[in-house]
Formats: structure tokens, sequence, C-alpha cells
């Protein structure tokens, strides 16, 4: 294993999921609340962009796309999801699509994950986990917030670091995958959205406050003319403990299918694998 840990954040990445690889190793009026003008910039596009984790809830489930890459030591890792999210029930599935490995065969399984307050679930874990048993980590003991420690960025989570927007600047008009969307730049900081944030993700944010390098995390915000995200890119920053320098990981979740069915089962306890879990 290559990466240490910041708190945990770094080991977290690699212990938890074995995905990637890091160090020298390789809006109109509306329902939902974007409303006119005055949410385009100053007091109305903070109101905005930290009502958007609440609108999320209201529009009840989507369809995700995410995309997360990491820039270390001169090589960039690229791991990209998909599947869906209930927005009501803080409940997800995504298929997550690892690397190539340097000769073009794929390294790894994709890894069903299944996201839940306080826990993620991983299947295709890899390192000595049965092929038919799910891992499970508890998010809340996670130094990053299960912000990155999975591959992709929980996509409530990723709505609700919006709730501790600092600054942000309304950039304009245009689309996300056809659809007219008010583009925001600007920052949030991680204990100001830990503040306002609900259930468990308030105490894996505040974990993730101190475990990053730093709190602030900038962001693009793409939200449609319902005040809902269409897209969201955060660029997070922890220390990798070998190099004792800053790893820059960018996050970008796509949402779109608002209402499309997102039937999420846990697994059952027989089905979590109880014994130990290499290190890779």
């Amino acid at each position: 294993m290559v990466v240490r840990r910041h708190g945990r954040v770094g080991a977290a990445i690699v212990a938890a999921v074995g995905l990637l690889v890091c160090g020298a190793s390789l809006a109109g009026c509306s329902s939902g609340g974007a409303a006119a003008d005055d949410a385009r910039s100053g007091p109305g596009a903070l109101e905005t962009l930290r009502q958007s984790a609440a609108t999320l809830v209201r529009a009840g489930s989507s369809r995700a796309r995410t995309s997360m890459e990491m820039a270390t030591g001169g090589t960039r890792v690229t791991i990209r999801g998909e599947g869906v999210y209930d927005y009501r029930e803080r409940l997800g599935r995504l298929r997550v699509t690892l690397p190539l490995d340097p000769s073009g065969a794929e390294e790894h399984r994709p890894i069903t994950e299944l996201l839940a307050p306080g826990a993620l679930f991983m299947k295709n874990r890899g390192a000595g986990v049965p092929a038919d048993k799910w891992v499970r980590v508890d998010t809340t003991a996670l130094s990053d917030g299960n912000l990155v420690t999975g591959g992709a960025t929980d996509p409530y989570a990723a709505a609700e670091l919006l709730r501790g927007v600092r600054q942000a600047t309304y950039v304009g008009r245009t689309e996300v995958a056809g659809t007219p969307v008010r583009h925001y730049r600007g920052i949030a900081d991680i204990g100001l959205a830990a503040q306002s944030a609900s259930g468990d993700n308030k105490a894996s944010l505040q974990a993730a406050a101190k475990g990053f390098a730093t709190a602030e995390v900038p962001f693009d915000a793409y939200l449609d003319d319902q005040g809902r995200i269409r897209k969201i890119r955060h660029r997070f920053s922890f220390v990798n403990g070998r190099q004792k320098t800053a790893v820059a990981v960018a996050s970008t979740t796509l949402l779109y299918a608002f209402g499309a069915p997102a039937d999420v089962r846990l697994p059952d306890t027989k089905d979590i694998y109880a014994g130990k879990i290499a290190a890779q």
C-alpha cells in the first residue's frame, strides 16, 4: 500500500476500497428555490446553494454518474461510477469502474457500492474477500467523511457540502447534458457544512473538516431552474503521509433522470464479510 494517513484520509482511500494508486508508485422562479436575479449573486446565490440538498430531497431520487481524479507524483488516476440515489432515504447504489493497469488490461473488477447513512457497503472488494460477500465500512469513523474513500462522493453528501458555502459567484447560464442550468463557482467550508448537515453526515463532515489538508473546498455547481443540482465538482486536498505533500482530488457528480426508480436494499448481516481484509 502506498498511501498513508493524514488523520486516516490517505490510507482510507486504499485500505477501505483498494481503488486509488497514488504516491511514488504510479434559475427562473421555481418551487425548488433557484429564483430570479437575486439568486444569481450575493446573499441570494448563497441561499440557493445552501438549499440545494433540501431540493434534492423534494425531488426524491435520480440517476447519478461520478468521476474521481487524483493527480500525484506525475500519475493521474480516474475512477468512474454510475447508479441511482434515493435522497429521501439517503440510499444509493453505484457500479464503480476502476482504472486500467499500465498494460491496458482491467486491473480490478468493477465494485458495487451501496451508500447508506453512516455506512458504505462494497462487493467485489478483492483483497481476500469472498466474491459473494460485502465489506461494510463505518463512514462516521473515516476522517474524510467518505467524501473520497469509496472512489465516489456520496451524491447527497456532495450536496450537503454546499450548506457550508462561504462565498459564491454566479458565472452565467449554460447547459449540462442539454438541460439549461445556472453555473455557480465558490468555496465551501466542511466544518460550516457539518453544523447544519443531517444525521450521520454531521459526524462524518466534522471528521472530514479535521482530516483534509484544508477545510475549504472549491466547487463549481450547476443548478437547473428547479434548484436541483445537475452537476457539481469539488476539489479536495489531503496530505500524502509518505511524501508529506498535498494530494489533489477532483470529484464530479452528475445527476439526471429525477424521479427514476431507486430501490436500494442493504445486505443481510450474514452476507457481510467479518474476516480480515488484506492490504493492497
